[in-house]
């Protein structure tokens, strides 16, 4: 099996499963993450966590025997394909966290920038090698890395296709947390930290932070205001704001 999704306690988790191949993106296991997603999407699972199998990588990148001999056709719809499966990311109704336990090259720190978070384990190393082949990132790279780290170094880790260590990859931005021992029982634990509240509030504030980085700030303040609105109309913010005033710890509903 090349991708596991599984259910574990309160989560969903995929594992990418090809570990003899450093968890390699090939276009049939995009297509398959893709179909996961939509599973996942349809769940109760308050937060999605994405892994790859073995200690050596999360994800090496694309596959990329099957890069070659394409058509420019065949290229584009390729690129677009990877882009769409990585952008239903954006869409799920719960966060999504990226546990790096690893190298996670080329599309796959592409779909590490996809998810919502980014931990890693200190032996992790990251980058966009694609210019080494001739290449650019196809799956959002360019996009998202700036968005992560800023930028002057988006362009200078895309320009050069130097890897960067997991101390680094803290320091600048492109990963929340280092983690040390167990990465899905880690994985768990940062989730936990943010899954206690309520989904669509959390939802909200995805939106609102997205967003801010789509627009001018005054057509961004007004999406904030908007959502805001929203929040305040959900049972979980008034369950929230009683909790406050009775010093109690609130229970949320999800609704």
């Amino acid at each position: 099996m090349s991708i596991e999704l599984k259910r574990v306690e309160e989560f969903a988790l995929i594992t990418l499963n090809r570990p003899d191949a450093l968890n390699a993106l090939s276009f049939s296991l995009i297509a398959e993450l893709g179909r996961h997603f939509d599973e996942v999407a349809k769940s109760d699972a308050r937060a999605l966590l994405i892994t790859g199998a073995g200690t050596k990588a999360f994800c090496a990148g694309a596959d990329i025997k099957e890069l070659t001999g394409r058509s420019l056709i065949a290229q584009k719809e390729g690129a677009e394909k990877g882009q769409a499966v990585f952008a239903k990311l954006d869409k799920l109704p719960m966060p999504s966290v990226a546990i790096i336990n690893g190298y996670a090259f080329g599309g796959g720190l592409e779909l590490a920038l996809a998810c919502t978070f980014r931990i890693a384990s200190k032996n992790a190393k990251m980058g966009l090698p694609e210019i080494k082949l001739g290449l650019i990132p196809g799956y959002g790279g360019t996009q998202r890395l700036p968005r992560a780290i800023g930028e002057p170094r988006a362009l200078e880790m895309i320009m050069t296709g130097r890897t960067v260590d997991a101390e680094e990859a803290a320091r600048i931005g492109l990963v929340n947390r280092l983690i040390d021992g167990d990465a899905v029982e880690q994985g768990i634990a940062y989730a936990r930290e943010f899954t206690c509240y309520s989904l669509p509030v959390l939802g909200y504030a995805r939106e609102a932070v997205k967003r801010a980085l789509d627009n001018p700030v005054g057509e961004g303040l007004r999406v904030e205001a908007n959502l805001s609105t929203l929040a305040f109309q959900t049972a979980d913010a008034a369950e929230g704001m009683d909790a406050f005033r009775s010093k109690r710890k609130p229970s949320f509903k999800d609704n």
